[in-house]
């Protein structure tokens, strides 16, 4: 069995003493970060715990990273058809010959804006990356902060989305053209009905308290991979400590 988690951790510096301490508790085998926030990445902490990582980072925004217990090796850091494209948001690597990638997919507010069709566009670059994937091995695993609510059932109130960038039609319409290619949305796929289950919550407002949430971080399973899927949970526990990321851990197990 492999265990793999991801988690916006909204800044590794302001959170790495509640990253280290989530690791050695649960110790999965593999840990995708989004959302680093800066260049320098403590490597160094996380390998005396017994992971060696792959960051790929910006200066204050974006960012992320694979921790393994296992030998990486990197296949990509950029996400294939732009080549001025210049942010920190996918990383693709090799581990124990599972194909794992970690993006942290464009927000994309204000609707209509430059960083609107930024977002639409690197959908549809993730949509031909994972059509060529889909159609060869090795198994791939696609986890991380997706920034697109799927469908009603994953947000706590659809009119309160209703003018944000992760609920339009069009990145939703994307994001399920990735289903279509083939591919398996691992926590809806065993939880088709279940409502409240969420992985990120606004610090306003009691958001957490009241579990006012949407649900924005996915792993997604190409489809011989789907058949080893035994399960997919939200981890709470991290969003309710002091001073903690907006988002919090989602893991899936493999056979």
């Amino acid at each position: 069995m492999i265990e793999i988690a991801s988690w916006n951790v909204n800044s590794i510096r302001a959170r790495l003493e509640q990253v280290t301490a989530w690791l050695e508790t649960y110790q999965p085998d593999v840990l995708l970060l989004q959302e680093l926030k800066g260049t320098e990445f403590p490597a160094d902490v996380f390998k005396n715990l017994g992971y060696e990582s792959v960051a790929v980072t910006q200066k204050a925004y974006n960012g992320v990273a694979i921790l393994s217990r296992h030998p990486i090796e990197t296949i990509s850091r950029t996400l294939a058809g732009d080549e001025k494209d210049s942010h920190s948001r996918f990383l693709e690597v090799m581990i124990g010959g599972l194909r794992v990638v970690n993006i942290y997919l464009p927000n994309g507010n204000p609707i209509g804006s430059d960083n609107f069709a930024y977002k639409l566009a690197w959908m549809d670059r993730l949509h031909r990356q994972l059509k060529i994937w889909e159609k060869k091995d090795p198994p791939t695993l696609i986890g991380g902060d997706f920034n697109v609510i799927p469908e009603d059932i994953d947000c706590h109130k659809p009119s309160s989305w209703i003018r944000d960038a992760l609920f339009q039609p069009e990145p939703r319409a994307k994001y399920r053209s990735l289903l279509k290619l083939g591919y398996i949305d691992a926590f809806r796929s065993l939880h088709p009905d279940l409502k409240g289950q969420f992985t990120f919550w606004d610090y306003f407002r009691q958001a957490f308290q009241h579990n006012r949430g949407i649900r924005i971080d996915h792993f997604l399973l190409s489809p011989s991979l789907g058949e080893r899927l035994i399960s997919c949970e939200i981890d709470r526990g991290p969003r309710a400590q002091i001073k903690p990321s907006d988002h919090t851990p989602i893991v899936v197990k493999l056979r």
